[in-house]
């Protein structure tokens, strides 16, 4: 039988700011070179991989090698559920720039948490889609299900195309950080956001996480 959860061994790890912006920057779901990460976070090479070393040994980064190269990603979306639920406590930094204010509107507005989409307009079609009834209500950090994939908006996200989940929840809840309500993660939510990127409704930001949207997507689902 376990005892309680070691709260302060992860709480360690991503309390350094180095090791935080890399976690930060990991949370687009992408894997990154360690080089990459070490620019990120404003450290030199070697500094780079000694926290690298820390967080994968602590289990929330993993590496993969692509040829001569290692790669770093987060090692799941519990890592990233427990990063973006920090988000929500921690205090905002001030914005002191016209460049940090574009890309504070520009995570607000859409971006990627993990695998799925984040911010308003991934708010405004997790209602479409729970007002159609294609999907039961959001419940921050609940699952829920699909429950039909004909209508309009559920048509348009290509929701009967989307695989099957497998161990992940079809649908599940996670309160985002900027909206302070539930958009929708799980299998669908990945879904959604391949759907999304294909068609050109959204566009990865170099540099960041945050994304951009077309005029299209905008007016359909922006409130």
């Amino acid at each position: 039988m376990d005892g309680d959860a070691d709260l302060a061994s992860p709480a360690r790890l991503m309390g350094e700011p180095a090791r935080a912006a890399m976690l930060v920057a990991l949370l687009d779901g992408r894997a990154l070179p360690a080089g990459e990460l070490a620019a990120i976070a404003r450290v030199s090479a070697p500094t780079a991989s000694a926290h690298l070393a820390r967080l994968v040994e602590g289990g929330l980064v993993r590496a993969r090698a692509l040829g001569r190269h290692r790669y770093f990603e987060l090692a799941g979306a519990d890592v990233a559920d427990a990063i973006e639920s920090l988000q929500r406590l921690a205090p905002r930094r001030p914005v002191t720039s016209y460049g940090q204010s574009a890309t504070a509107r520009r995570l607000a507005e859409a971006r990627t948490c993990y695998d799925h989409l984040a911010g308003r307009i991934a708010l405004g079609i997790a209602d479409a889609l729970v007002a159609e009834e294609a999907i039961t209500p959001l419940e921050a950090g609940g699952s829920g299900m699909v429950l039909a994939t004909d209508g309009p908006v559920a048509r348009r996200l290509r929701l009967e195309a989307a695989p099957a989940p497998g161990r992940r929840p079809p649908v599940r809840g996670c309160l985002d950080w900027t909206e302070r309500r539930p958009h929708l993660a799980g299998a669908l939510g990945a879904h959604v956001l391949e759907v999304l990127l294909s068609a050109g409704w959204v566009a990865r930001v170099p540099g960041d996480r945050s994304l951009r949207v077309s005029d299209e997507l905008r007016v359909a689902f922006e409130s």
